[in-house]
């Protein structure tokens, strides 16, 4: 047998954090990485906007195309909710949805055996536990990402995640530390918590909340950067704000708003208003004045007037935040906003993306210009050859070039910043 592997992985950082421990695994099985003439094919999948779907379809058809020999394994968001379509119109040769994971090298040897595809997509993700998959290598050379969580409790009336994801759990708070002193041990410098909703850790656990994992995770010693992919407003503590002081916590937060209008918001199914979220961002900033925050919006939603639109807009302002992905609202079969009247027009859609793409340019250039011309720390984490320069990420996520020769990855230069 030809005892080599190629992957694609869509979407988010868990889905890469997935298929990177799914690749350890295989290598672990006497399997190597090949690009050109691999003997088995990883499509790890994403749904979270119809694009997404689209995206998935076409990857698993062009790669099944382009590798005929392979064996074609499709897993993850998409093909838990379309593994049905997936084994009629595609056929790989074997399908899970977004569990089964961590039993990929046996499904592989029974297809072997057998020579007939597989479908052991569950019916009910809402079932799911925990499934430890593992990690102990990472294809970044300064950077690794560390999974907590899966799943999510939330409901959001627009996302499709909850229904193929299943419920929050939390994975095992002494073995994340393990794995974390494992990542730090083999030379990494920044580690990016990551999952679905990383704020409900340890919610389902007793005495354990995210704010005392991430405090257990700056004490690991030669941990130089600590970082929080994506975090709810409505579920950061107190307790966790005041740990940006910590010198190894980096200096930025993502939380997300979607809009800020409080009643787009009801109809979103947010957990908070307008009058919370501004609240809890006025206290990060006092507790850590320079904090880079950046956010998600979701333009167009169901019924979405101009004024509602503009109380975003007006409201983003006010929050100061730094950055903006916005996103035109996509509606995902199976979800309440899917049902709603008021669907709002491409061209409508298209426009108010445009306008805030622009704030969020304003914005950015606001925030970096402040730092012109001051001392930043940089973890190096690659080379630009036709820059001729490195490049690296300081702690409050500004990108910096440093011309000259190539440094190590996870070098730490101080540099003066420009632009």
């Amino acid at each position: 047998m030809n005892k080599t592997f190629y992957y694609i992985s869509l979407g988010c950082k868990v889905n890469n954090y997935e298929v990177s421990a799914i690749c350890d695994a295989l290598r672990k099985h006497g399997y190597k990485f090949d690009e050109i003439n691999p003997g088995v094919v990883l499509i790890n999948t994403c749904s979270v906007t119809a694009t997404a779907d689209q995206k998935s379809r076409q990857h698993i058809r062009k790669l099944i195309k382009k590798y005929p020999n392979a064996i074609s394994v499709v897993m993850g968001c998409y093909s838990q909710g379309n593994h049905e379509y997936i084994a009629k119109e595609i056929k790989p040769n074997i399908i899970i949805g977004t569990s089964q994971k961590a039993n990929i090298v046996s499904l592989i040897n029974k297809y072997l055996e057998t020579k007939e595809n597989i479908d052991i997509t569950e019916a009910n993700p809402r079932l799911f536990c925990y499934e430890e998959l593992g990690i102990t290598s990472y294809q970044e050379n300064a950077r690794a990402y560390l999974k907590i969580e899966d799943g999510c409790n939330n409901f959001c009336s627009y996302c499709v995640i909850p229904y193929r994801r299943g419920k929050a759990r939390s994975r095992g708070k002494e073995i994340i530390i393990q794995e974390a002193k494992q990542l730090v041990a083999q030379g990494y410098k920044e580690i990016v918590l990551t999952g679905i909703n990383v704020s409900f850790y340890g919610q389902d656990l007793q005495n354990e909340t995210f704010t005392s994992l991430v405090n257990s995770l700056l004490d690991i010693d030669g941990l130089y950067r600590l970082r929080i992919s994506s975090i709810e407003d409505s579920e950061i503590e107190d307790g966790l704000i005041e740990l940006l002081n910590r010198k190894n916590l980096a200096k930025h937060l993502h939380i997300p708003l979607q809009s800020g209008s409080d009643t787009v918001l009801k109809r979103m199914n947010r957990k908070y208003t307008c009058a919370q979220f501004y609240e809890k961002i006025q206290h990060i900033k006092t507790v850590c004045p320079d904090v880079c925050l950046t956010t998600d919006v979701i333009v167009g939603f169901p019924d979405e007037s101009d004024e509602e639109f503009n109380q975003t807009y007006e409201f983003i302002k006010k929050c100061g935040f730094n950055m903006l992905h916005v996103f035109p609202y996509s509606p995902r079969e199976g979800t309440p906003a899917a049902k709603m009247k008021g669907q709002i027009s491409p061209e409508v859609k298209k426009m108010r993306c445009l306008k805030l793409i622009e704030l969020s340019n304003e914005l950015w250039d606001e925030y970096t210009n402040k730092f012109i011309g001051k001392e930043v720390e940089v973890l190096i984490e690659g080379y630009d050859k036709e820059k001729k320069a490195n490049f690296g990420h300081t702690s409050n996520y500004l990108e910096v070039y440093i011309p000259g020769e190539a440094l190590k990855p996870g070098s730490i230069i101080k540099t003066v910043y420009k632009k």
